[in-house]
């Protein structure tokens, strides 16, 4: 599962980018940018919630969404940077740690347990959920959404392996 993990997180890390680099060239103007920041800053909190949880610290964050949302750049900046932090986290795990399971309290105080397996896992699927809705905004107002794709990220980042011959 690990391999796969890693996998995952280089993904989320590559469909991320092509999402911020596409609202980027949108302009702050858009309609669909606003609402981007929106749901991508609940998206980020989310990672920052389970990557304290995952590391047994306490965070600050009291609730998922923000009162007040940051700038496209910054956001950006800062999902980037989370999402080098998780490939780096994944990659130094071993079964055991994955396997391990981890007490922690949800922003509105109701106690959890789950796997560290578990944990990561969510963070990946909460990110495609929400992508998919920019995603979705942006189809909505005729903006073509971005390629992002499992098979796509597979076949672009490991082309070598991935390529074949018509049968």
């Amino acid at each position: 599962m690990q391999g796969t993990l890693q996998r995952l997180f280089c993904y989320k890390a590559w469909a991320n980018d092509k999402l911020l680099s596409t609202l980027g060239g949108l302009g702050s103007q858009s309609p669909i940018t606003g609402l981007s920041i929106k749901a991508l800053s609940h998206s980020y909190i989310v990672d920052q919630i389970f990557a304290a949880h995952l590391n047994r610290r306490a965070h600050a964050y009291t609730s998922t969404n923000l009162t007040e949302l940051p700038t496209l750049e910054d956001l950006s900046a800062d999902i980037r940077k989370s999402d080098r932090n998780y490939m780096d986290y994944v990659s130094a795990l071993d079964r055991d740690q994955l396997a391990e399971r981890i007490d922690f309290a949800f922003t509105d105080g109701t106690p959890g347990r789950m796997s560290r397996e578990e944990m990561l896992m969510h963070v990946i699927t909460h990110g495609i959920g929400h992508r998919g809705q920019v995603s979705a905004v942006m189809l909505l107002n005729s903006v073509p959404a971005p390629n992002d794709g499992f098979t796509t990220y597979l076949h672009e980042a490991e082309a070598s392996t991935r390529r074949r011959t018509a049968a």
